[in-house]
């Protein structure tokens, strides 16, 4: 019997167009709901793209009404840690409230099956910087508290005969599609990997190192790097596994061990053939020194085998998109 249709949310930014992508070449039916606010058309690779917010009510009800979808794929989100800080209600209206509106649409529509953008966030500052799924969910900002707050949504309405879910925890997002279709152009990034990167290419002055005296062997922050198509991989897992009948569970998306920003900055480097600009900085309130999944239960439960856990393939991933936006290559897409 043929599948349903797919809703993602938030299908046109860095991580859902990667899900996309890799959702089209499996054969599914697929449709995009993004706002372009962060995202891009173009990263949009297969299926349909609806320019909309995924907090308009009248807006998901024509698309339900007009789809048959049965799995829902919720990316779509605000995710800058700093601005959550700045601007709570902003990050509580997006990502809390309109999931809240979105989550109302899949009860109505008889959807079956979510798959959840989460975030390790939730986790806040682990005692001894690692986190499994049973860590306390402490988070020291409205952005991991905004995204913990949908995950008890989902637990609360999947107990109340509502949909049944993966929410995925991701840790630090990294790389781009090894054949260069698709990659990251978020304006106004923060994530190391990609800032380091456009460093790199001369499309920013220089990287800053936010500590340098933390409890570790080089002084440099700690944290789990995932491959972005690898991270796309667990989502498709997750959809087999929920189609299989699957209970609802929350899994951490890492590889379960960590690098430094200075051994980052130096794989970039690598990659480069020349130095970067670095410059040392003070601590950041909230960073914590160390951020290391405990990955056992993302491979047992959905059986995911990840390919790219290597810091070089990351790199190099990412800094061949990075050299695309700087050619002005058409085959890639940046902030106008």
């Amino acid at each position: 019997m043929k599948n349903k249709k797919i809703l993602l949310t938030g299908g046109a930014g860095y991580i859902g167009s990667h899900v996309v992508r890799q959702l089209g070449t499996a054969g599914e039916s697929v449709v995009t709901l993004d706002n372009l606010s962060t995202g891009f058309a173009a990263a949009v690779t297969a299926g349909e793209l609806v320019v909309g917010d995924t907090g308009d009510a009248d807006l998901l009800q024509r698309l339900f009404e007009e789809h048959d979808f049965d799995t829902v794929m919720h990316f779509a989100a605000h995710t800058i840690v700093p601005e959550s800080v700045a601007d709570p209600l902003k990050y509580y209206a997006n990502n809390t409230a309109n999931s809240r509106t979105l989550l109302e649409a899949c009860q109505k529509h008889d959807v079956r099956h979510i798959v959840f953008s989460s975030t390790a966030a939730v986790y806040g500052m682990p005692p001894d910087g690692k986190a499994s799924e049973d860590s306390p969910t402490t988070p020291i900002n409205p952005y991991g508290t905004s995204k913990l707050m949908t995950e008890w949504m989902l637990r609360d309405l999947a107990a109340a005969g509502g949909p049944a879910y993966v929410a995925l925890r991701y840790f630090n997002v990294a790389g781009c599609e090894p054949s260069g279709t698709i990659g990251q152009s978020t304006p106004k990034a923060t994530l190391l990997v990609k800032v380091a990167c456009e460093v790199a290419v001369g499309t920013r002055p220089h990287v800053a190192v936010f500590g340098t005296d933390y409890p570790t062997p080089d002084g440099t922050g700690l944290r789990d790097y995932i491959h972005v198509d690898d991270l796309a991989s667990a989502h498709l897992n997750a959809l087999a596994y929920l189609r299989a009948g699957g209970d609802s569970t929350t899994l951490n998306c890492g590889y379960g061990h960590g690098y430094s920003v200075r051994e980052v900055l130096s794989a970039v480097e690598r990659a480069n053939g020349q130095a970067l600009n670095i410059v040392d900085e003070p601590r950041r309130a909230g960073d914590p020194p160390t951020l290391i999944a405990v990955a056992d239960r993302v491979r047992e439960v959905l059986g995911w085998t990840p390919k790219f856990d290597d810091l070089d393939t990351i790199v190099q991933t990412a800094l061949a998109w990075e050299k695309k936006i700087a050619n002005r290559d058409p085959g890639a897409y940046w902030p106008k």
